[in-house]
């Protein structure tokens, strides 16, 4: 069955289609060891290195370097993005990592066959009232046991707040409104990181790291 993309999925499409290249010469600092933000991916791929492995999905790739980093830390990685030209970027970039177009909203991969998904910033165009049936997707997709790892833009325990993101609007999560979400959906929650806006950043940062029953 054809389904038809969510009006804001088309929008986000094309708004990081017309800045592809310019997203993709960003400075990924954050991605570098010793940054809490490599830290904390690592842990991800530790976790699912100790549960047995498996083929792990980024979705929201963009031009690719966290999906490249997940690779570099031994995982069987790779990248799912919205954005036709952002895949293009990726593919370029790193040829020998597989990268496709698609949607979190509707997934084509097989139910529980994956050992990980990260969703690095790729949540925070998203409805909220669209947010549940994402987590259901990713519940869907995660084989039992298999880990979540989620960034986002925290609120610093203000209600859910929606700002003037660069790209087009974004939301700002409450990490406990956020964690719940996910465990309504079925995941166990192992640990959580804030961190505090680095240099050129407005917001603090959310991690959660979750577990699929």
């Amino acid at each position: 069955m054809t389904t038809t993309p969510s009006t804001h999925l088309t929008q986000t499409a094309d708004a990081y289609d017309s800045i592809a290249t310019v997203y993709a010469g960003l400075p990924r600092d954050d991605l570098r060891s010793p940054s809490l933000d490599h830290a904390w991916i690592t842990a991800f791929a530790e976790r699912v290195r100790a549960e047995g492995g498996g083929p792990v999905a980024e979705f929201g790739c963009g031009p690719g370097p966290v999906t490249a980093l997940l690779r570099d830390l031994g995982l069987n990685a790779f990248g799912i993005d919205l954005s036709p030209a952002m895949i293009d970027l990726a593919r370029e970039a790193y040829p020998d990592i597989r990268f496709e177009v698609g949607s979190t909203e509707a997934l084509t991969l097989p139910g529980e066959e994956l050992g990980g998904i990260v969703s690095w910033y790729s949540l925070i165009h998203t409805p909220p009232q669209e947010l549940p049936s994402y987590f259901a997707e990713f519940h869907r997709a995660l084989a039992p046991g298999g880990h979540l790892v989620l960034a986002f833009f925290e609120s610093e325990n203000a209600p859910l707040t929606p700002f003037d993101h660069r790209v087009t609007t974004a939301y700002r999560w409450p990490i406990d409104d956020l964690a719940g979400l996910a465990r309504e959906a079925g995941f166990t929650e192992l640990g959580r990181m804030l961190r505090e806006p680095g240099e050129g950043e407005r917001f603090r940062r959310g991690h959660l790291l979750m577990r699929r029953g």
